[in-house]
């Protein structure tokens, strides 16, 4: 009997996929809470335990109940295999009942015409957050928020606008504590001749982010950062979130403001302000 020819040099290398990884090719799959993975690069297992979607971050919790944030995307195994880990799509929202307030919804109904008078807030990421919360009932009341960039611009705002009777002005203050130079700012308006029309009111936070309950983050408390650190970075910085720049700060207020669903994820001390500067606004005579 005749044997094949014998090939000394073996099969096709080019035949197969050659290239293929030795445990397959990555595969795309959601980040489900649950599901127990291992980053490659650190050989750290754990649980999903939460996903920062705005960040683009994923949070594994190992069997010690320790954490460690890593960058979603591929670099992990889920049984042996390696994935791309994304974001979980999210499912549209039903029809509210209850605006973010607190209100009850009204369906249907127009904004109103805004009216001359105005809330004044210190930046753009409390003027966010007012519009987040409130912002179905201003545009009921029609009622504008505009931002200073900095309470220092206080003054020369109001000048221009020109407060009175029926131009009256709310603005909520960052860190209106006594002996701060907020609180002075607020002092000198209140003894103007324009002072009875115009209402400032403010919060002990350092910054509007830490008005928003810590534990919609997943943290317990909002994290002491020391004096001569930018507060918003040492925040980033101590709860290993991006910071390297004003985009970093960016997303990690997207995200934060991402975890506001209404009222009861803010502080009672913002709360209340809030509501006050929109009474003062909309009473009787306020146009």
């Amino acid at each position: 009997m005749s044997l094949p020819p014998h090939d000394r040099y073996g099969s096709d290398v080019l035949a197969t996929d050659w290239r293929q990884p030795k445990n397959g090719r990555a595969t795309e799959i959601d980040a489900d809470l649950g599901l127990v993975v291992e980053e490659v690069t650190t050989d750290w297992c754990g649980e999903i335990v939460r996903v920062e979607r705005d960040l683009g971050t994923v949070i594994l919790e190992d069997r010690r109940r320790k954490r460690r944030t890593f960058p979603l995307g591929p670099g992990f195994l889920l049984e042996g295999r390696p994935v791309v880990l994304v974001a979980p799509t999210r499912a549209g929202p039903a029809a509210p009942t209850r605006t973010a307030s607190g209100s009850v919804a009204v369906q249907g109904v127009k904004a109103r015409v805004a009216r001359a008078s105005r809330i004044l807030v210190e930046g753009r990421h409390d003027a966010e957050l007012v519009e987040k919360v409130w912002g179905d009932d201003l545009r009921i009341e029609g009622v504008v928020v505009e931002y200073l960039d900095g309470v220092d611009d206080l003054g020369e705002k109001l000048r221009d606008f020109q407060p009175g009777p029926e131009r009256r002005v709310g603005v909520l203050v960052d860190h209106l504590v006594p002996g701060s130079k907020e609180s002075r700012i607020a002092q000198s308006v209140a003894k103007s001749p324009i002072g009875k029309h115009v209402l400032i009111v403010g919060h002990p936070f350092i910054d509007i982010w830490a008005a928003v309950r810590p534990e919609r983050l997943g943290k317990k408390e909002w994290p002491k950062v020391p004096c001569d650190v930018e507060w918003k970075h040492g925040v980033c910085q101590q709860w290993g979130w991006p910071h390297r720049d004003q985009a970093d700060i960016a997303r990690a207020w997207k995200h934060i403001l991402g975890g506001v669903r209404g009222f009861q994820d803010l502080d009672p001390a913002l709360l209340g302000r809030v509501e006050e500067l929109i009474d003062f606004v909309t009473q009787e005579g306020a146009r």
